[in-house]
């Protein structure tokens, strides 16, 4: 494939770059409160609301901490989770591998696509053994640049989290993606805050991305609403994610900061009304302003004039609509005889005026 990326490339047959519609996530996560019926349906929400696509997360306690009690692992002060033992959440939080599979075929039953994050490489060996449609590394594993390089070797579209990443940072794991021939590449703006206030995203960001590292950039949403994801794709995000649970109040690890069915929908129809609105670069008249025209002004006759009388400024104005000339012509039209009696209503025009 060589070490060219593409902006715009295809994820599960949908295309994902400039031009294309905003591509959608829906992140399952931890909503599924340790239940598959309850993943099951939300991936039919998913579907409902309009979602490109649903996001998994591989892995398993063992394979991202270790189970002590100690302070090191244990979630601090000023996080939803605080109190946590780090192995407990994770193993609340986990999507059993097994249920990998009858997630993914549901999703494609239903037209959408899938993709998983892998946090190590028995994931990673895992997901590819499904043939998972894309990957997506998450920001808190930005930093390890095997498993970067490893996900990027596998040939399938990868999706790089940058919450709390320094532009060197980036710069080594899109380096780290480059090297392994990996063409299909996005970066994701995201805040690692959950939920993340709005303070602190800048959102400005996301153009300056793709200039620099001439990537497909995307927003990763943990805020509340979808304010903030709108305004994402307004200044050029291509890819939102955003965490889909059925009701907030079944609570759970991300219920606080995930939006119902009904909120997602609403944002999946905003997110694509802004998209269309952004359009390209253009001058005069769309296609729907085209009747508008009419209602231009022009310059009409407001008195009675005589044929061979002299036009004056008290005799013409400029009025609605748009039947006779423009009122820039009203210079080349003062000073000039009419060729024939006129009306008050009669549109000026060069067949009546000498």
């Amino acid at each position: 494939m060589g070490n060219t990326v593409n902006p715009g490339f295809a994820i599960g047959g949908r295309a994902v770059g400039a031009g294309a519609p905003v591509f959608v996530i829906a992140e399952v996560s931890a909503n599924h409160g340790g239940r598959l019926d309850t993943a099951l349906d939300i991936v039919r929400a998913a579907a409902d609301a309009g979602a490109d696509a649903v996001k998994l997360q591989t892995y398993t306690p063992d394979t991202m901490t270790l189970d002590l009690d100690t302070e090191p692992f244990v979630v601090g002060a000023g996080s939803p989770w605080a109190g946590r033992r780090l192995y407990e959440l994770y193993a609340e939080a986990q999507t059993p591998w097994e249920w990998h599979e009858p997630i993914a075929s549901l999703a494609s039953d239903l037209g959408l696509t899938w993709l998983s994050t892998p946090f190590d490489a028995t994931a990673l060996t895992f997901l590819e053994s499904l043939d998972v449609p894309a990957l997506k590394i998450a920001s808190f594993e930005l930093t390890d640049l095997d498993l970067v390089s490893a996900a990027a070797a596998s040939g399938r579209p990868l999706v790089l989290s940058t919450g709390m990443a320094s532009e060197d940072e980036i710069d080594d794991a899109v380096n780290a993606a480059r090297s392994s021939d990996c063409a299909d590449l996005a970066l994701l703006r995201c805040s690692s805050a959950y939920p993340s206030p709005p303070d602190g995203l800048d959102l400005r960001s996301i153009p300056s991305m793709a200039d620099h590292w001439d990537v497909a950039v995307g927003f990763s949403d943990h805020t509340l609403g979808s304010a903030i994801a709108v305004a994402s794709v307004a200044l050029g995000a291509v890819i939102v994610e955003k965490h889909l649970t059925l009701r907030r109040a079944d609570g759970g690890p991300d219920a606080s900061f995930s939006a119902e069915p009904a909120e997602f929908a609403d944002l999946v129809d905003s997110l694509h009304r802004v998209d269309r609105a952004l359009g390209g670069v253009r001058f005069g008249p769309s296609a729907a302003e085209e009747g508008s025209l009419h209602f231009r002004r022009s310059l009409w006759f407001v008195e009675h004039l005589d044929e061979g009388q002299v036009v004056t400024a008290s005799s013409v104005r400029a009025l609605r609509p748009a039947d006779g000339l423009p009122p820039s012509a009203l210079s080349g039209v003062v000073g000039h005889r009419v060729r024939r009696s006129v009306e008050p209503g009669t549109p000026v025009g060069w067949d009546v005026v000498e």
